[in-house]
Order: C-alpha cells, then sequence, then structure tokens
C-alpha cells in the first residue's frame, strides 16, 4: 500500500465507493420475495423501500456536489461513504419494514454525497495524460457493476441471507474511506468562496422532493387524488422558482448556461437513463 500511486488509489476508491451504491441497487431487487416474506411487508411497503432510496438521492445529488466543491470532495466523499455503510448496517440488521425505510432513507443521503465526488476528484488530482484512461476504467465499472448485481444479490440471497447484501459494503465502505483519507489528495474548487445557494437548495428539496413523491404515489393512490395532484403541483412550481433563482444568483447551485454545452447536456441525458434503469 506504501508504494500505491495516486491514480490507482483514486481508481480504488471511487470504484468501491460508487460500486457499491450500484451494486447493492441492483443486488436488492431479486431479494423482493425474501424481503417481503421476513418482514411481512405488502407491495405498497415494499415499493417505499425501493422508493425511499431514490428519493433521497435524488433530492440530494446536486447538493452532495455543491458541497464537495466548497468543503472538499475527498472529505465529503469519505463522509458519504460512511454514511452509507453505517445505514447498510442498520438495513442487515431491521427488524421491521419501518426501520428498513429509514436506514434505506439514510442510504439514499450517503449516496449524494459520495456519488458527485467520483468523476470531480478524478478530474482533479489525476494528471492530464493519463486522466482518460482514468475515466474509461471507472466508467467501464459502473455498467459491469450494475450487470452483475443480481448475480451477486441471488447468490448471497440463497447461500446466506437477503441481510448479507447490505452487509457486503461495510468491507468496501471502510477500505475505500481508508484509502481516501490515506492516499487521495484533498481538492476543492477555488472559485467557490461564498456561501451556499441556500434559495436554490431549498427550492430544488422541495421540488424535487414533492415532485417524486406525487409520481411514486400516482400508481397507488390514483393520479387524481388530491395528495399525488398537490404533490406534483407544488413540484413543478417549486423547480420553476428553482430555475428562475439560479438564473438570477451570483453564485449558483446549478449554473443553467452549463446547458448550452451539447456535451454537458448529453451526459446528462445519459445519467438520467442510467439512473432510471437502475431504478427500473
Amino acid at each position: 500500500m506504501k508504494n500505491i500511486s495516486t491514480e490507482t488509489a483514486v481508481l480504488a476508491v471511487t470504484i468501491l465507493s460508487t460500486g457499491m451504491v450500484y451494486l447493492d441497487q441492483s443486488a436488492l431487487n431479486v431479494a423482493i420475495p425474501q424481503i417481503q416474506e421476513s418482514l411481512n411487508a405488502d407491495v405498497a411497503g415494499f415499493q417505499w423501500i425501493l422508493n425511499i432510496y431514490i428519493l433521497t438521492l435524488s433530492v440530494l445529488l446536486l447538493i452532495g456536489g455543491a458541497l464537495g466543491d466548497r468543503y472538499g470532495r475527498v472529505r465529503v466523499l469519505i463522509i458519504g461513504t460512511l454514511i452509507f455503510t453505517i445505514a447498510s448496517v442498520l438495513c442487515g440488521f431491521a427488524t421491521n419494514l419501518e426501520m428498513l425505510i429509514v436506514a434505506r432513507g439514510l442510504q439514499g443521503v450517503g449516496g449524494a454525497l459520495l456519488v458527485p465526488g467520483g468523476l470531480a476528484i478524478i478530474n482533479a488530482t489525476v494528471p492530464p495524460e493519463q486522466r482518460g484512461r482514468t475515466l474509461g476504467i471507472w466508467g467501464t465499472f459502473s455498467p459491469l457493476v450494475v450487470m452483475l448485481g443480481p448475480l451477486v444479490g441471488g447468490w448471497l440471497t440463497t447461500t446466506l441471507s437477503w441481510r448479507a447484501i447490505f452487509f457486503i459494503n461495510v468491507p468496501l465502505g471502510l477500505l475505500a474511506c481508508w484509502l481516501a483519507w490515506r492516499k487521495v489528495p484533498e481538492s476543492r474548487d477555488e472559485t467557490a468562496t461564498g456561501p451556499l445557494d441556500w434559495p436554490g437548495v431549498l427550492t430544488l428539496m422541495l421540488g424535487l422532493g414533492a415532485l417524486l413523491f406525487g409520481l411514486i404515489e400516482g400508481p397507488q393512490l390514483g393520479w387524481v387524488n388530491a395528495l399525488v395532484l398537490i404533490s406534483i403541483f407544488v413540484g413543478l412550481i417549486s423547480l420553476a422558482a428553482f430555475v428562475f433563482i439560479e438564473a438570477r444568483s451570483p453564485a449558483p447551485l446549478m449554473p443553467l448556461h452549463l446547458f448550452r454545452n451539447r456535451a454537458f447536456s448529453g451526459i446528462n441525458a445519459l445519467s438520467l437513463f442510467h439512473y432510471l434503469g437502475l431504478s427500473s
């Protein structure tokens, strides 16, 4: 470990941390019958085991990236990985549906802090001449882990228990934290010196949270249900307010001019389809 290069350490940290997020989500799908039977969960309850993670991850993902830019990407990644690891332990020891739902929500919080840091750390710490190779290796592992997830989840569930799907994150998370702490240099956006864009943060959280809640509950409660309609309406109004605020903020949470860049917009579109596939 003493002679490990920065590039190798960065690759190991980003693959381990983001990899356990993708592995956990894709492996969990094959354990649905066992978890339902173990916790006496109905269909609606189990849907929230899956959806609460997507909800918290989506709401906080952009905020996690902003925190990394301001307070240190490695620091925020370590905190996110620790939160995800602790939440995984809580998931593994869950004795009822409610405990598992809360722990899954906490996993989403950890994921939102650690996922944005991977690409940013590679860009900030790996020399330009090695960056293309590093990004290629890192980019290959995400779909590979997603494909292997159901196989790993099925094997762990049949040979051990569905709880092992969560416990496997513990050694992965601890190793990622140790490597990041000891081997990866800290980086941050030196231009992000002002206060966090709190109006943008609040409107984004409310907008995404309300909209996703409405979309999640729509199939269960019905699309003309008052709670569903109000949630979607509040979400859309809040997101419109978020765009209005960002267009006028001196230090926006999401610089809107970036979407004029075709490469940036294309990457975000691909990421959207990736997460839609991961959550389906």
